[in-house]
């Protein structure tokens, strides 16, 4: 490689919610000249798409082995080295062996002293990495700019240092304060407690995430975030001022398909797609929570309900769940016979880009992962979210806030019924009050399919790092 070639060492965290996004911001460097090594296990290096052809050059997969964890060999199953792979109580386990990682990563960039370092909130031992080979260091968030805002509205300052402010769930039911645009971004109750166990309380690894978000935020130079001002500028200006340090949007780095439908080999897919074929324009939901978010059989089964008692056309990408004895067991007993004639499921992996990209879909049912977000409204499909885990309730308030999305109504205790299910899709894909909705959704996607907008994000991105290297002693 070329001695003025800037080079960027990139470390996710082992969620595929981070790596993917840190893997479209590492073919978007590479795109613009830059040499990326791009820091992870083998088997999570293994499971991503390999780039096109004419980026191999400048994007160098750096593979680390997760290191084992001595003590209790079953803390960890065998093979598991992304969130994906275990249950949620795991989770903590993955984050020793993941902080392991700091002696190899550390001996890399000691051999090759890259010019930037940008690394996940997770990761919050590179500090002291990078001080020791003065390189500078960015954040890059996976997140929105609004949940980036509302959890640092949480680290109070002090000493020029953040830190934790809040010791109960109570502290994130209220709404952002002094703020002079209208939101509603909190949690509901029942969302709360599992956030502040998950976020504020210790683990195994003896660092809670707020620690390692905190010490991340305090030691970056800069916070890069997947968003545009013209989507969540009030958020991204508010972002920056309580955080203290520029925070650069990078554009939404939307994933581009490459592999079209034509590449589509699975005789299931290639028939779903020929059903797809035969709805009409903008008459099918599509349903997808990913692989992340554990649905519970009851919430399964009620969300079927929900999808029969509404009467649309449907496609339901539903992975088979842990407690499931099999595929038949996923569902209600009938319910496929029942809803043959209009709704479609298929088990296992999905060509989710193919699908929100076909004309007969016109609204999705999801989880509102930030992820998910940029995936569906670059198409305009009006938004039925039903938000479960981490940032995905404050994405739902966003989306709401914006008149873009149906937010599906739920209990005290978070359960949902079947008719909350109903209501919510007939309400955003069919009735006269969910019309206005539907407006908006296609009014954003002009803003979210404009690569040209993003790309020109994403150069400024790049002339920020050009401009603030750090010159080395020869």
């Amino acid at each position: 490689m070329a001695k003025d070639v800037m080079h960027v060492v990139i470390l996710p965290w082992s969620a595929f919610g981070h790596m993917m996004p840190f893997f479209q911001l590492s073919m978007a460097l590479a795109k613009s000249g830059v040499e990326v090594s791009f820091v992870s296990t083998p088997k999570n290096i293994q499971r991503l798409s390999k780039p096109p052809s004419n980026l191999s050059t400048l994007i160098n997969f750096v593979e680390f082995p997760l290191p084992t964890l001595h003590n209790n060999h079953q803390l960890l199953p065998e093979g598991a080295e992304a969130t994906v792979d275990i249950p949620f109580d795991k989770i903590q386990y993955l984050k020793i062996a993941y902080d392991l990682l700091q002696h190899p990563f550390k001996q890399f960039v000691a051999k090759r002293i890259p010019d930037w370092i940008i690394v996940d909130a997770m990761s919050h031992w590179v500090d002291n990495i990078a001080q020791e080979y003065h390189v500078p260091l960015i954040n890059f968030s996976v997140f929105s700019a609004a949940a980036c805002t509302f959890f640092t509205s949480l680290l109070v300052v002090g000493d020029s240092k953040r830190k934790q402010s809040i010791t109960s769930p109570d502290g994130l039911t209220s709404a952002l304060e002094g703020v002079d645009f209208p939101s509603s971004l909190a949690y509901r109750s029942f969302d709360a407690v599992g956030v502040y166990n998950g976020f504020f309380k210790c683990n195994a690894s003896g660092v809670s995430d707020v620690e390692r978000v905190a010490k991340t935020s305090n030691a970056c130079q800069a916070v890069a975030v997947r968003s545009c001002p013209e989507f969540e500028g009030e958020y991204l200006n508010l972002f920056e001022k309580l955080i203290g340090k520029p925070v650069i949007p990078v554009g939404l780095l939307a994933p581009e398909n490459h592999r079209g439908r034509d590449q589509i080999t699975d005789e299931l897919w290639i028939r779903i797609f020929q059903w797809l074929d035969e709805q009409k324009p903008r008459s099918v939901v599509f349903v997808g929570f990913g692989s992340e978010c554990k649905l519970t059989k009851d919430q399964v089964y009620e969300m079927a309900h929900g999808l029969e008692l509404s009467g649309l056309s449907f496609l339901w990408a539903l992975r088979k769940p842990d407690w499931a004895v099999d595929y038949v067991d996923a569902l209600p007993s009938g319910f496929v016979e029942r809803t043959h004639s209009r709704g479609v499921v298929g088990i296992g992996w999905a060509p989710q880009l193919e699908i929100l990209g076909h004309q007969s879909i016109g609204g999705s049912l999801f989880h509102s992962g930030w992820g998910s977000v940029i995936e569906t409204l670059q198409f305009g499909h009006c938004l039925v979210v039903l938000p479960l885990i981490i940032d995905q309730p404050l994405n739902a308030r966003l989306l709401v806030d914006k008149g873009l999305a149906v937010e599906v109504e739920r209990r005290e205790d978070g359960s949902f019924t079947r008719d909350d299910i109903a209501n919510a899709l007939r309400l955003a894909m069919v009735s006269e009050e969910g019309e206005k909705l539907r407006v908006r959704a296609r009014e954003a996607a002009v803003v979210f399919k404009d690569r040209k907008l993003h790309e020109n994000y994403f150069e400024r991105f790049v002339d920020y790092l050009k401009l603030n290297v750090v010159k080395k002693e020869k």
